[in-house]
């Protein structure tokens, strides 16, 4: 499981520290991709294969899941650790996430999210500044 916020700084070849909590549960491998609200997901080996085998599953006759399995898989970089706990981050995933010099890593239970710093700010403000309608709704799904 992967919970908490902490901030890194990406160097100049595109290498980011992954928080030390969070390697122990990638010692398997991992796969970063393309993520929502311009972010990237990072997943477990594991985890990755649970969603793999989800979209693989999904209708092929129906365009938005057809446009999300792409995003999703054609996005897909399996990912190293070097001898610091860095990963590479290839350069068209960092142009998706406007990615720059301080990331955001967020633990969101079965996957990690890598933001630009600005961008998890922004994004943040405006979720707690909603949080009352969005916890709402989500009352009306039973959580």
């Amino acid at each position: 499981m992967f919970i908490g916020r902490y901030q890194h700084n990406i160097d100049d070849k595109g290498r980011l520290a992954v928080p030390v909590k969070f390697r122990q549960k990638l010692n398997a491998g991992a796969v970063v991709t393309r993520g929502l609200d311009s972010c990237l997901f990072l997943f477990s080996a594991e985890e990755w294969k649970k969603m793999a085998d989800k979209l693989m599953n999904l209708p092929i006759s129906q365009a938005k899941t057809r446009a999300f399995a792409r995003l999703m898989l054609a996005g897909a970089f399996e990912v190293d650790f070097d001898s610091q706990g860095r990963i590479n981050l290839p350069d068209y995933l960092m142009q998706y996430a406007g990615l720059k010099k301080k990331a955001v890593v967020a633990g969101l239970y079965n996957r990690i999210e890598i933001w630009d710093d600005k961008t998890w700010e922004a994004y943040s403000a405006r979720t707690e500044r909603e949080s009352d309608k969005i916890a709402e709704s989500l009352g009306e799904l039973g959580v």
